[in-house]
């Protein structure tokens, strides 16, 4: 057995089945020793982005670490930003990154690089393996690491000859340890402020798509307390049957006017609220300057004994169907395009318990209302605001729950960050559909400028902010990656459209100028992959599950 044998073992013994990769030379072994255990589903992406995007997609629908595959400085710094995301959602992703043979480092090699400065940029846990035989327990302490404080960002570097030197054996990973709680005192206290008229418990995490959503609403309806989420949120439930909860929105200017008046905040799972940059004449945070700030509980301490010691010391109100979001469904619209029409029919259309990738940017704001008058479904946003979040975050999700429809609604510019990952959806027979609303610019900058109090743009500035001269045909690009698409340039159209991808198996793809693409690919076979991911542990309510571990 060799070092890279004992990972491969250590990580299975560990419970980690899925591996997202973009592997280069110092893998080489890592890569033999994966081909050596088919129970381990291995995912190639095309781009080292798409890797930490769908390891991050895979960890919010199941709760289960998923390792990554990079190489070596340059590879994992193509990871970054995703990693980045990834690390705002507390997302548990264990990367496995290469590196020279360690007598090599002393030369100056063309791919040599500060790994373990870039590792440790963007990770909670970060370790080189010394030797052959340290490879397994440094692996084992890498899986615990990423499933600590409810998900964390952990590197292993592996120096290529600790991979094809000699090892003893495998090892297994600890438990996570448990989380943290806050004092009694400090739960009484938070009680206290939340029983001022007014008051508002600010939650995150678990309760935001699981039955802990269920106990908030009952103890802040119990004190007369608001209930609020944050506006980026790595998942929370939408649309018939949800928990009734305010959600923040992106600008400052209205979460001052939210959160105005407010005696207390009380946060449990989640951090203060800021603004998404500074603006001239804007406070960074919302909260009103005499509002109590009480911070709870961090989104890694233990969100559900929390509540609970809450609701002791509040009560629980009984629910009535006013707590809950009630059905719904719009009619089909009609006519031109508009970005409010696409939400709604979106929601005629789609089946329960969707997930849907957000990375709409500014179209997002439009589709919400839409969407929120339709089937109950779960939303991935993109927590860290590194655009290129969208796509593979939909890859890790469709390969989490292979029974569920993914959904992606995309920027055409943030789209271009990542796109090999159509790719990845039609390799892997993913039941994705991407819908592109192509604007032809990053209208976002377009937006921030003006915040900004910049209203002067000629003609530099507006070449930042276009993607025109040419146009991007996304058509094409999806073809081109395997995937089948086509533009939309009415509603009738895209009815049609979206309506076909929801009865058949993905992926697909629309978009268009004031229109959409959709995306779908070859339909999936009903082969049995080993290694099949479980659907969303502890999942939404509805959630059909994953029986059989088929692949998408």
């Amino acid at each position: 057995m060799n070092g890279a044998e004992s990972l491969v073992q250590t990580l299975l013994a560990s419970g980690v089945r899925v591996c997202f990769a973009n592997p280069g030379t110092s893998e080489m072994h890592f890569v033999a020793a994966l081909d050596g255990h088919p129970e381990m589903r291995c995912i190639l992406c095309l781009f080292e982005g798409g890797v930490s995007g769908a390891a991050d997609g895979y960890y919010r629908m199941t709760e289960e670490v998923a390792a990554t595959i990079l190489h070596l400085a340059p590879g994992f710094g193509n990871a970054f930003a995703n990693l980045h995301n990834a690390r705002k959602a507390q997302s548990g992703v264990l990367n496995i990154m290469g590196d020279h043979a360690d007598y090599h480092l002393r030369f100056e090699a063309p791919l040599k690089g500060d790994t373990l400065g870039v590792a440790q940029a963007v990770s909670h846990w970060t370790r080189i393996s010394a030797s052959a035989g340290k490879v397994a327990g440094d692996a084992a302490e890498a899986v615990q690491a990423a499933r600590a404080k409810g998900g964390q960002i952990a590197t292993l570097i592996l120096p290529a000859n600790t991979a094809w030197e000699k090892a003893s054996g495998h090892a297994v990973a600890a438990p996570a340890p448990v989380p943290q709680r806050p004092s009694q005192a400090e739960v009484a206290a938070a009680a206290k402020a939340l029983r001022q008229p007014g008051a508002i418990l600010m939650i995150d995490g678990p309760a935001l798509w699981s039955d802990l959503g269920l106990l908030a609403r009952r103890l802040t309806k119990a004190c007369g307390a608001r209930l609020m989420q944050p506006y980026f949120v790595s998942r929370f439930r939408r649309g018939a049957g949800a928990v009734k909860i305010e959600r923040m929105a992106y600008r400052i200017e209205d979460n001052l006017r939210l959160l105005a008046g407010a005696p207390s905040l009380v946060l449990c799972g989640t951090a203060r609220p800021a603004g998404f940059f500074a603006y001239p004449g804007l406070p960074s945070t919302p909260d009103d300057p005499d509002t109590r700030l009480v911070e709870l509980c961090a989104r890694e301490m233990d969100i559900a004994w929390t509540l609970q010691a809450l609701a002791e010391e509040l009560g629980e109100a009984k629910l009535t169907p006013d707590d809950f979001v009630q059905p719904d469904r719009p009619a089909l619209p009609e006519g031109p395009v508009t970005m409010a029409k696409v939400g709604e029919a979106i929601a005629a259309l789609m089946p329960e318990d969707v997930v849907i990738v957000d990375e709409g940017i500014t179209a997002s704001a439009h589709v919400a209302p839409g969407l929120q008058r339709g089937p109950g479904h779960d939303v991935l946003t993109i927590t860290g605001g590194s655009i290129g979040f969208g796509l593979p975050n939909a890859v890790g999700a469709a390969v989490a729950c292979p029974n569920r429809k993914v959904v992606v609604l995309e920027g055409d510019g943030s789209g271009m960050y990542t796109l090999q990952s159509l790719w990845t959806m039609a390799r892997e027979r993913l039941d994705v559909t991407t819908v592109v609303f192509a604007n032809r610019g990053y209208q976002i900058l377009r937006e921030e400028m003006a915040a900004m109090g910049v209203n002067a743009v000629g003609r530099n500035a507006q070449r930042m902010f276009d993607v025109e001269g040419p146009s991007l045909d996304w058509v094409a690009l999806a073809r081109g990656h395997g995937v089948e698409a086509r533009r939309i340039a009415d509603m009738a159209g895209f009815n049609a459209a979206f309506a076909e991808a929801m009865a058949q198996p993905g992926p697909r793809l629309e978009t268009g100028r004031q229109v959409l693409r959709l995306i779908r690919g070859a339909p999936p076979t009903a082969i049995r992959q080993p290694g099949s991911a479980p659907c969303c542990r502890a999942a939404s309510p509805g959630c059909r599950g994953n029986s059989g571990g088929a692949s998408p």
